[in-house]
């Protein structure tokens, strides 16, 4: 007869799960308030959104480094807390944007705010553990909230474009499935550091199984990642959702993603499994030029962003194929100066829309409806000017030393013409982001308006928090080196 085994509380280590906890209980308490009394204004939900988030980022910033819980679940090393608190920070400046106006539809859902909660717990989920099964619940906790917040936009391209991020999504998780199946048939483990404990010891043999397993991985982040040839879904889902919203997708799930193909990928490299290596070089190389080709030649300002974000993906995607922790460090760096421009840019976008004007018969905001911007409206002008100039990767502008952070570390690692295919590319980004700049400020109004279009119906709260973007991605010019400090010593906590 088995004897019962006793499990101390201790020993479960609750608080790493209390994050997640904190933001799961915002979620409830929102449905809940809604159950007892509808129609209460927004802002109470948005007030408690931030409430919540600010205390799940208070629990994450205390949370002891290099430690597991929950069965041994859960792991709490630094790079776990590091994305966490760019998740949060993303996140808290995200749903401030509902502040600003009643234009978008799904503001006025108080389901809208619990998704969002119970999203945030998805992505922490996924950063926080090294276990195959919990990474693909908050994979999917994430993702089938977002699909929803996506379809509440209510246009017809919101429809279109939830469907075909859920189908990709869908394929995406199937492929990770696989992937993991094949890992633990191996191994017998669903446990990062048992599976490669294991095939360490059998001396990553049988190879073949490894790297189908690998390409399985590959092919699922590639779709979470929208490197290329798995991009497909990007440039439409981003249009049919809310300006705000997009610019989220671009930063907020991403970073989710790149933590879990830190801890896949750089270990099988590690581990000597070079077929892994050529395959990320390839996908690297291809995705950062393509996309790149592709925001040359877009008309529309959101499209030609959506593909530009595929592009510095690809580029943060060659810091994992180096594996070095220089270019670990640079991957949290680049992340963190890229969240403030590019959050910032799809809120000018928001800001510069009006209901009922239109520019284009297909297109929202096409390149012609800034032309004279700065003689419209100077100040928002001058901050949309300064989110494409940071993108842009123009010195002395943050992004910049981020690039460069990353190709050193390349050139240090002696991958120096993977170094130079970065560069090139970051020449050639120049281009489509300065072609902004240049109607907004060289080119006159293609028809007579009065600058109505601009900022008319955007609140206060809308103004302050473009305000604080435009702020921080200032500021983050003369702060390189404490947020690289800051990235180093989490990076250096997590063994990577």
């Amino acid at each position: 007869m088995l004897e019962p085994v006793s499990v101390s509380f201790e020993s479960l280590n609750f608080a790493t799960l209390l994050p997640m906890l904190i933001a799961i209980t915002g979620g409830l308490l929102i449905l809940f308030i809604d159950l007892l009394k509808s129609n209460l204004d927004k802002s109470i939900y948005i007030v408690i959104s931030i409430m919540f988030s600010l205390m799940d980022l208070g629990a994450v910033i205390t949370l002891d480094l290099n430690t597991r819980g929950f069965f041994d679940v859960m792991f709490i090393d630094g790079i776990a807390v590091l994305s966490q608190i760019i998740i949060l920070g993303a996140s808290i400046l995200f749903i401030s944007f509902a502040f600003a106006s009643n234009r978008f539809h799904e503001y006025q859902y108080p389901e809208f705010f619990a998704l969002f909660l119970f999203m945030i717990s998805g992505f922490q989920f996924m950063v926080a553990s090294d276990n195959l099964i919990t990474i693909f619940v908050g994979l999917e906790t994430a993702s089938l909230a977002l699909y929803t917040m996506i379809v509440l936009h209510n246009k017809d391209k919101s429809f279109e474009a939830a469907i075909k991020y859920f189908t990709m999504g869908a394929l995406a998780a199937s492929f990770y499935a696989f992937g993991s199946m094949i890992l633990y048939g191996l191994t017998g483990s669903v446990e990062l550091y048992k599976i490669f404990e294991v095939l360490e010891a059998r001396n990553f043999e049988p190879a073949i199984l490894i790297i189908t397993s690998a390409v399985f991985f590959i092919a699922s982040f590639g779709f979470k990642l929208a490197i290329v040839p798995f991009h497909t879904w990007v440039p439409d889902v981003y249009e049919g959702s809310s300006a705000a919203l997009a610019g989220y997708i671009s930063v907020v799930p991403k970073i989710a993603s790149f933590v879990v193909a830190i801890r896949i990928f750089e270990q099988l490299i590690h581990s000597g499994i070079d077929w892994v290596e050529y395959i990320l070089y390839a996908v690297v190389v291809i995705t950062m030029t393509m996309a790149n080709i592709w925001a040359l030649i877009q008309s529309d300002v959101k499209r030609m962003l959506a593909y530009s974000s595929i592009s510095h993906t690809g580029f943060v995607m060659s810091a994992i194929m180096i594996g070095t922790t220089q270019s670990n460090s640079g991957i949290f760096l680049y992340w963190i100066l890229f969240a403030f421009a590019n959050l910032g840019a799809f809120a000018m976008l928001w800001a510069s829309r009006k209901r009922g004007v239109r520019y284009h018969e297909r297109y929202d905001h096409p390149f012609e409806k800034f032309a004279g911007m700065v003689k419209l409206m100077p100040l928002g002008a001058v901050m949309m000017g300064l989110f494409m100039l940071t993108l842009a990767g123009v010195p002395p502008f943050a992004i910049f030393w981020g690039k460069l952070y990353l190709i050193s570390s390349a050139i240090n690692a002696n991958y120096t013409i993977l170094a130079i295919i970065m560069a090139l590319n970051s020449a050639i980004a120049v281009y489509y982001y300065l072609k902004l700049v240049v109607y907004m400020f060289l080119k006159d109004a293609i028809v007579n308006r009065d600058g109505s279009a601009y900022m008319t119906n955007a609140s206060i709260s809308l103004r302050i928090v473009l305000g604080i973007s435009a702020f921080f991605t200032v500021v983050s010019m003369f702060a390189i080196n404490p947020l690289l400090d800051i990235s180093s010593y989490f990076v250096a906590m997590s063994g990577f």
